[in-house]
């Protein structure tokens, strides 16, 4: 059984590459983030788990994130990403993340927006919403990523 993450942090990042995959890894690299071993999670915040700006993590390291990515070969398209974490004073909270041919601003609204419904539909009291978002104006072939990192 794998153990509860305890810490998480918000992270962004935006890249160019000469291949789709090289501009992923190149927002992931920009958001700190490159070195890691990334498990793709679904969206719920571990009760109790405590907000740090950033994380000190091992490189190589297998490490749950919730992330969105976008990647677009359009010279001149708006990309973005965001993550958002709605918090709750009781419970464990709820993870959204997006990524759009939008701004960042465009980005910001819509999580914050996915994050306040599923609390919605779980019945659940928001106390606080956390965003992260980025954007990118694609150069060749660009990449946009937005995650929550969790650590224990």
């Amino acid at each position: 059984m794998l153990p509860v993450p305890c810490k998480y942090t918000l992270v962004a990042g935006r890249g160019e590459g000469e291949t789709p995959l090289n501009a992923f890894d190149a927002a992931l690299l920009d958001a700190g983030v490159g070195n890691l071993n990334l498990l793709k999670v679904s969206s719920i915040l571990p009760p109790g788990a405590v907000y740090f700006p950033r994380l000190a993590i091992p490189p190589g390291a297998l490490v749950p994130a919730a992330y969105g990515y976008l990647t677009s070969r359009e010279p001149g398209t708006v990309i973005a990403a965001a993550i958002g974490v709605g918090v709750s004073p009781d419970t464990y909270g709820v993870i959204m993340e997006f990524e759009g041919f939008c701004t960042k601003k465009e980005a910001e609204t819509l999580v914050t927006a996915m994050v306040e419904e599923g609390f919605h539909k779980r019945s659940l009291h928001l106390q606080e919403v956390l965003v992260r978002a980025i954007e990118h104006r694609v150069e060749r072939i660009g990449g946009v990523m937005a995650a929550a990192v969790f650590w224990y």
